[in-house]
């Protein structure tokens, strides 16, 4: 049968058979509706947490010393620069950058103009000292290093520090929000040894600095300031602490590949890893995998469900329509081409619902986008979509409409083929 035969009839039969196509077709929408909704739901949440809650490059592994360290009597667990060394020329380590906390306490009292707002808050402070070359591409305004003693101190704030003050301490207090860009130049006063909860270093004196906001980096500490590591070495040899071990140092692997075998590497020289970021991120990864998959599952019984309905309306109009495929075969249709009717009949309907079904996901996910923007309130790394919808996901999308409706026609089509023309024929 011609291609051209074979569209005809098929558009014949479901124009006599409008009502039943449109359920069945209303069947299959629904099931992929519902999987193409979930899984960009599940990705476009997935991305946030990815991409902007817990930002991390696959490439670095942080490598911080033992809680408790026996290095003295294996030779390992302290971060000096013998360690650095071994750390350094382990194999797939492409880069190796320092870092050293400042180990006193620090506070500070910023009293005065706070872009246009009168401010006055006292807080405590962490600061640590990192490699510029972690923080590359994050500094604006000069270069990141010990400027010397009673110098403004280039200092680098978090990214996500920066978000949850816009979107919770602003509101709150009234105060403007800022971008990365405002806050470059602006200079902090730090007490380094004063605490306002805990006691400050005997017999040590108050180092009073200022700090000037150079940038702001996803690699910066999250609760503090980040400063050149230069200066977290001056200012410990100035408050007499410990300036030769470091607090962390983080190894940048060749590729994402040989991070396991550098994690071993490094475990077996007596230090831990410093992955907490990356499990949190795991868990709440795994948790909004779950569900979705959950949901998902769900849809796809619905898509089942689908493909049943269109078996038994198939089924039912076979044995309808058993004459007209009886004459068909009489005047020479072949079993095959009986069988591609019904198929062909159930891949329209199919294709129908798959394509109907995923615009109205994407017109759904458009629609809780905008009222989200509308109505939802502003807080924390809030997106500007909780949908990702890469184009295997509506492609298949379609095609799984194709799919559960030529599943559900095949043994009716088969049945149908299977006619006897002239026991049908005689009645």
């Amino acid at each position: 049968m011609r291609l051209a035969a074979l569209s005809q009839l098929v558009r014949l039969s479901l124009a006599r058979e409008r009502r039943g196509a449109f359920f069945s077709a209303f069947g299959v929408a629904m099931g992929v509706g519902a999987l193409v909704f979930f899984l960009g739901l599940g990705l476009g949440v997935g991305r946030v947490i990815r991409e902007r809650i817990f930002p991390n490059d696959a490439r670095l592994v942080d490598v911080v010393p033992p809680a408790v360290s026996l290095g003295s009597f294996l030779g390992g667990g302290k971060l000096d620069a013998t360690m650095v060394e071994r750390l350094q020329a382990l194999p797939d380590v492409e880069k190796l950058y320092r870092k050293m906390s400042v180990r006193a306490p620090a506070a500070s009292l910023y009293n005065g103009d706070f872009f246009g707002r009168k401010l006055r808050m006292g807080m405590d402070v962490l600061a640590v000292g990192v490699e510029p070359g972690l923080v590359e591409g994050d500094v604006q305004l000069g270069k990141f290093v010990d400027p010397g003693p009673g110098q403004p101190l280039p200092g680098l704030i978090s990214t996500r520090l920066l978000e949850i003050y816009n979107n919770t301490f602003a509101p709150a207090r009234k105060l403007p929000t800022l971008t990365p860009g405002l806050l470059v130049g602006f200079t902090l006063p730090v007490d380094f040894n004063r605490s306002y909860v805990t006691a400050p270093l005997p017999n040590v004196a108050v180092i009073s600095s200022q700090v000037q906001v150079v940038g702001a980096s996803d690699r910066a500490l999250l609760a503090g300031v980040t400063i050149p590591l230069d200066a977290a070495i001056r200012l410990n040899r100035e408050l007499g602490q410990d300036a030769e071990t470091y607090s962390g140092i983080t190894l940048v692997a060749t590729s994402p590949g040989a991070v396991p075998s550098i994690v071993a590497a490094v475990k077996e020289m007596g230090l831990e890893i410093d992955d907490q970021e990356r499990r949190l991120a795991e868990n709440v990864g795994a948790a909004v995998t779950l569900t979705t998959s959950a949901l998902a599952l769900l849809s796809i019984l619905i898509c089942v469900l689908a493909a049943v309905n269109i078996a038994h309306a198939l089924s039912a109009s076979v044995r309808a329509r058993a004459k007209e495929i009886g004459v068909m075969q009489a005047v020479g249709a072949s079993r095959s081409d009986v069988r591609n009717i019904v198929l062909a009949e159930a891949g329209v309907v199919g294709l129908a619902g798959g394509f109907l079904g995923t615009v109205f996901a994407l017109l759904l996910a458009l629609l809780i986008d905008r009222l989200a923007v509308s109505y939802l309130p502003q807080f924390p790394f809030k997106p500007e979509s909780f949908f990702s919808f890469p184009w295997p996901v509506v492609v298949g999308g379609v095609l799984l409409g194709l799919v559960a409706a030529v599943a559900g026609a095949w043994f009716p089509s088969h049945r149908a083929a299977a006619t006897d023309p002239a026991r049908t024929l005689a009645g």
